[in-house]
């Protein structure tokens, strides 16, 4: 069975969630009651020429678990920022060739690059810190990020509530900040996903094991190590942070296009 049959077959328990990392920061989230929701998917080659201009071998490690066009299902295409390994012109050209028309999720600047490729604007839901979207049995709520540069200064986040069931915590990219802690622990998340690449001003390993024990969650998910040459790093770094911390229990790592459910009644 493809990934996509898996996404569209597989039916998630109550109180659950089911996640499937689709590489980078990209994430595929489905609902007990059958919502999909992708968030940055990059599933083309499409950084590799920006990368080569740049001086940064940006050439994909690992090829993608799906096609853009296997999007053309979802129930909502949800964005943290604008930069091409979240909002990949050419992933969001395959979706929309295949006949996907949204809804879209994003923050200003990046709602203004879709339009730029070409996704009507009514197509298009801007979102904001604490700004919260429902769908069916699952809401999105949008966290503050720290940009790691100038370009685009809307980064988010994302909470996702399964109605009761577990809250993930997906970070964006961003730098570590108190506030981070601080405006997402009150929603008590279960699970982090979470940055771990410092050479690009995110949080490194140490600092994302610095939030998974102020958050306590109870299974934290390292990403945007694996897919570039020039931006990558070993996993276990993570876990060797958490391990110094105490929460060597709650490392979870991913594998690329295989399905992790999480219940809310786990410990």
């Amino acid at each position: 069975m493809s990934v996509e049959q898996e996404i569209r077959t597989l039916v998630v328990p109550p109180r659950s969630i089911t996640l499937w990392w689709l590489g980078q920061a990209g994430l595929m989230v489905k609902s007990p009651g059958g919502k999909v929701v992708v968030i940055d998917p990059y599933l083309t080659n499409s950084c590799e020429a920006f990368g080569r201009k740049a001086g940064y071998n940006l050439a994909r490690l690992v090829p993608p678990p799906l096609a853009p066009a296997d999007l053309v299902r979802i129930d909502l295409y949800a964005l943290t920022h604008s930069h091409a390994d979240h909002l990949d012109p050419e992933t969001v050209a395959g979706y929309r060739s295949a006949g996907g028309i949204g809804p879209y999720l994003a923050p200003a600047e990046t709602a203004e690059k879709l339009v730029e490729l070409g996704v009507p604007s009514e197509q298009i839901e801007t979102i904001w810190p604490n700004k919260v979207y429902s769908l069916g049995d699952m809401s999105l709520r949008a966290t503050f990020a720290i940009p790691p540069s100038a370009g685009d200064l809307t980064h988010v986040g994302y909470l996702i509530t399964i109605e009761d069931g577990p809250v993930l915590y997906l970070t964006g990219d961003t730098a570590y900040h108190e506030i981070l802690a601080t405006a997402v622990a009150p929603h008590q998340p279960d699970l982090l996903f979470t940055v771990i690449n410092p050479a690009f001003s995110n949080m490194g390993p140490d600092q994302a094991a610095r939030l998974a024990r102020e958050l306590n969650v109870k299974r934290a998910i390292p990403c945007h190590y694996d897919l570039f040459p020039d931006n990558s790093l070993p996993p276990e770094l993570f876990r060797t942070n958490l391990t110094r911390i105490g929460l060597a229990d709650r490392y979870q790592p991913l594998e690329h296009g295989v399905a992790f459910t999480f219940s809310k009644e786990e410990p």
